[in-house]
């Protein structure tokens, strides 16, 4: 399976967890790499030191990627838009590697402006993004309402193809449908959940020392397996 993919891999139609043999005819003259997986976990462990020196207040989701509360520094770090470039510049410099910054005050629009700083794929290639994409708090609605609405945490395969027969494309179109509707239509949690967060409404607080729920193991074989 392709674990991650360059930007250039993926004008050519590569994604991440697309099985190698699929891949390969997508993109037969693609370079392709084993994992090394112990120098992630290196590299990781200085990213996430980088950001722990701007605020203790760091909610890792991945080895790459991770939510910071900067809202105690700012007297001395300056504005968050000054912080999320000296982030890029510490990582640029440091690591040698290049990262997008999404500024928000909620960790819903933060992730999803950090999608929007990223370099953009188009069928002619790639151009390069904006890097950091800040949305100021009056600025959450025309952020959010063109989005497909599979942009949202929560919406999965299943749940977008019921708000497609109800006439939901965008996020736009989740905010007029009322509550009651979608809690009838994906159930009491779902509907409730993706009411508030259609409307940019993620009171969730950046928490440092989240503890691990699960821990997971996948192996892929060579064959499909149907016992």
């Amino acid at each position: 399976m392709v674990a991650s993919c360059t930007y250039e891999a993926r004008v050519c139609g590569v994604r991440s967890a697309m099985p190698t043999g699929q891949a390969r005819r997508h993109c037969p003259h693609g370079v392709f790499l084993p994992g090394r997986y112990e120098r992630y976990r290196q590299v990781s462990q200085r990213l996430h030191q980088i950001l722990h020196s701007f605020t203790p207040l760091v909610e890792p989701i991945g080895l790459d990627e991770a939510f910071l509360d900067v809202s105690g520094v700012q007297r001395l770090l300056g504005q968050p838009a000054a912080v999320a470039a000296a982030i890029r510049d510490r990582v640029a410099g440091e690591l040698q590697l290049s990262c997008s910054v999404g500024v928000a005050t909620t960790k819903l629009v933060a992730k999803l402006a950090s999608k929007a700083a990223k370099p953009i794929v188009a069928a002619g290639g790639t151009r390069p993004g904006p890097g950091i994409v800040v949305v100021a708090a009056d600025e959450v609605q025309a952020f959010l309402r063109p989005l497909p609405v599979r942009a949202l945490w929560g919406v999965g395969p299943a749940s977008a193809a019921r708000l497609e027969r109800l006439g939901v494309a965008t996020v736009a179109d989740l905010a007029a449908v009322p509550r009651p509707t979608l809690q009838r239509l994906l159930g009491p949690s779902l509907g409730t959940q993706l009411a508030r967060l259609a409307r940019g409404d993620d009171p969730r607080p950046v928490e440092a020392a989240r503890p691990a729920k699960s821990i997971g193991h996948e192996q892929t074989f060579p064959v499909d397996l149907h016992s």
